[in-house]
C-alpha cells in the first residue's frame, strides 16, 4: 500500500469512529427521558435510575449500528437488563432499609399527570405496590401495562420466551390488581386532601384534616435512619390522627407547606424555615384519605428542587 493510502486510511477511520460515536449519542439523548422512566419505575430511585442511565449509554456506545433494526427497543432492552441486576442488589440493601422505605419523589411537570397511565405508573402507591412484585415480574408489568411493549420485546429484554412472559405478565397483573387502589386516584379528591393538611401544618387546625381521614388509613414516613421518621408504618384512624395531631401541633405556625406536582399528582413541599423538611403525598378514595406518604430522608429530596422530566 502506497503512503498515500496509509494516510487516507488514518484520516479516514478516525472520523467515520467520531461519526458512529455522535450517531450513538444522538440515538441516546433522543431516548433518554423514556429510559429513565423505565428505570425508575422498575428501581423507585432516580439515582439508582441514572446509574442504569450511564450503565446503558457504556454498552449502546459499543453496539454495531448495523446489528440494530429499533433503535428504542434495542435501548430499552439495555436499560432493563441494567435495572434488573440492580434492583436485585437493591432488595437486599431494603432489607435492612431503617424504618418504611419510599420511593424517591420526583418533581414533575404538568404532562405527566395528562397521560393518566403514566401517572399512574409513577405515583408513591403504585410504586409501593410494584415493590411486592419480583425483580422480573416488575420488568414485566412496567413494560407491558405501562410502556405497551409487545411480549417479543419483553421476552428479549428479561431473557425469557414468549410463552413464560405472557404467564408473568398475566401474573404480575392479577398480583397489582389484588393490591392497588380500588378506585382510579382523583386529583380533585388529592387536592382537597392536601389542602386540608396545608391549612394544618401553617395554622395548627387539624379537624379538616382529621374529617377526611379514612377509618383504615395508613401513614408511611421515610426518614431513612438520617432524620426522625416512624419506624414502622402506622395504620387506623385514631393511631393516625394521634400522630398529626402531636407532630403538626409541634411545627404549626413555624412551618409552610407549598404545592406541587411530583410523581404526576398533587403533592406537598414541606419546609420549616429555608430547609426542606419532606414531600407529603397522598391516597383518597371515595373522598377519604387512605394513604399518607411522608419522605423526609434528605438523601431522597434531591429531585424535588427541580422538574424531571418523564417519557412513555
Amino acid at each position: 500500500m502506497s503512503e498515500r493510502s496509509d494516510r487516507t486510511e488514518e484520516t479516514t477511520r478516525p472520523r467515520a469512529e467520531g461519526d458512529r460515536v455522535d450517531h450513538a449519542t444522538d440515538t441516546f439523548v433522543t431516548h433518554r427521558n423514556l429510559l429513565f422512566t423505565v428505570a425508575y419505575e422498575m428501581l423507585g430511585s432516580a439515582a439508582d435510575a441514572e446509574d442504569v442511565l450511564q450503565e446503558t449509554w457504556m454498552r449502546w456506545v459499543d453496539v454495531d449500528p448495523e446489528i440494530v433494526r429499533e433503535p428504542r427497543a434495542y435501548l430499552v432492552r439495555i436499560a432493563t437488563r441494567q435495572a434488573l441486576g440492580r434492583l436485585r442488589s437493591l432488595r437486599r440493601r431494603r432489607e435492612t432499609y431503617v424504618g418504611p422505605w419510599l420511593p424517591e419523589p420526583l418533581l414533575t411537570a404538568p404532562d405527566v399527570a395528562e397521560d393518566v397511565e403514566l401517572a399512574e405508573g409513577v405515583s408513591m402507591a403504585m410504586l409501593l405496590v410494584l415493590e411486592t412484585l419480583t425483580p422480573t415480574e416488575r420488568a414485566v408489568f412496567v413494560l407491558r401495562e405501562v410502556f405497551d411493549l409487545d411480549y417479543d420485546e419483553i421476552a428479549e429484554a428479561v431473557g425469557k420466551n414468549r410463552v413464560t412472559v405472557r404467564q408473568i405478565a398475566h401474573r404480575a397483573r392479577n398480583h397489582v390488581a389484588a393490591r392497588r387502589p380500588r378506585a382510579a386516584v382523583s386529583p380533585a379528591e388529592n387536592r382537597v386532601a392536601l389542602l386540608a393538611f396545608q391549612q394544618a401544618v401553617e395554622t395548627g387546625n387539624l379537624q379538616s384534616l382529621l374529617d377526611l381521614l379514612a377509618p383504615d388509613v395508613v401513614f408511611l414516613s421515610d426518614g431513612g435512619g438520617v432524620v426522625p421518621a416512624a419506624l414502622s408504618p402506622i395504620v387506623g384512624f385514631d393511631p393516625v390522627a394521634e400522630l398529626l395531631t402531636v407532630g403538626l401541633g409541634r411545627i404549626a405556625g413555624s412551618a409552610s407547606a407549598q404545592s406541587a406536582q411530583v410523581n404526576g399528582h398533587p403533592a406537598l413541599i414541606i419546609r420549616t424555615g429555608e430547609a426542606m423538611d419532606g414531600v407529603l403525598t397522598v391516597r383518597t378514595e371515595d373522598g377519604l384519605i387512605t394513604g399518607l406518604y411522608f419522605v423526609r430522608n434528605p438523601e431522597k429530596l434531591s429531585r424535588v428542587g427541580q422538574e424531571t422530566t418523564l417519557r412513555r
